[in-house]
């Protein structure tokens, strides 16, 4: 980025810079039931991109404190997750069409009302698509770690990210993170840390216990039982 410090400055100045993805598309085969989701349930929860802020009261059909989660994969926890608070709006971003369809078919055997969700790179979602101080929390649950050293550029969370992070939530929300990759919970810790904007949660300044609001998942219960840790992330918006 040369004599930029940030995405932003280089923007700012016109300057085009190529972007790092933080994930790889992989489509994947759509399953008869994945295929038939997406046909019955994106009309009432699908939600095509475009470069046009979102009206987030229009999309649920209500004004209810908004949760956004990045990466949501094959969905079940965030279906669940809003199952269980029909207080609150969810919004899901995933680039993976199947998950996408899985979620959706899940949603629609729960009969969920409260999630929408999108299929396209969560970081110009959140740019093009979200006001600012909109979200009352955002949700990043086992991100790709990028575990070789020459890939942790690739990692979603830093500093960047964090500052658009901050710009979408509201004063006294959330940002919770959770991964099973120790060394990325920490290079979470300390990216986040640094914003002035956001306030560790934790009592001990670094990682919390899991709240019963995040579902485990099969994937994390699996990792335990092998020995396998968690580290969760809640930071406040200030």
């Amino acid at each position: 980025m040369g004599q930029f410090k940030n995405q932003s400055e280089a923007e700012a100045a016109g300057v085009y810079v190529s972007k790092i993805r933080s994930f790889v598309k992989r489509e994947g085969r759509l399953t008869k039931g994945q295929a038939k989701a997406l046909e019955d349930h994106w009309p009432t929860m699908g939600v095509d991109y475009a470069e046009a802020k979102l009206n987030l009261a229009e999309l649920f059909g209500r004004d209810a404190p908004t949760v956004v989660e990045i990466g949501f994969g094959m969905g079940k926890s965030l279906v669940e997750m809003a199952k269980a608070q029909p207080e609150l709006n969810f919004f899901g971003i995933e680039v993976h069409r199947p998950g996408v369809g899985a979620c959706l078919s899940y949603a629609g055997e729960l009969g969920v009302t409260n999630l929408r969700v999108i299929e396209h790179d969560a970081i110009e979602v959140l740019k093009h698509m979200i006001d600012d101080n909109q979200l009352h929390k955002l949700q990043l649950f086992f991100p790709d770690p990028w575990h070789k050293k020459r890939h942790n550029k690739r990692r979603i969370v830093q500093p960047d990210f964090v500052e658009l992070i901050a710009s979408k939530i509201q004063t006294g929300g959330q940002f919770h993170m959770a991964t099973d990759w120790e060394p990325y919970s920490e290079h979470m810790l300390e990216i986040t840390q640094q914003s002035p904007l956001f306030k560790n949660t934790s009592e001990t300044n670094d990682f919390v216990p899991r709240p019963d609001f995040r579902p485990i998942t099969k994937f994390e219960t699996r990792g335990q039982k092998l020995g396998h840790g968690v580290w969760d992330l809640i930071f406040e918006r200030v």
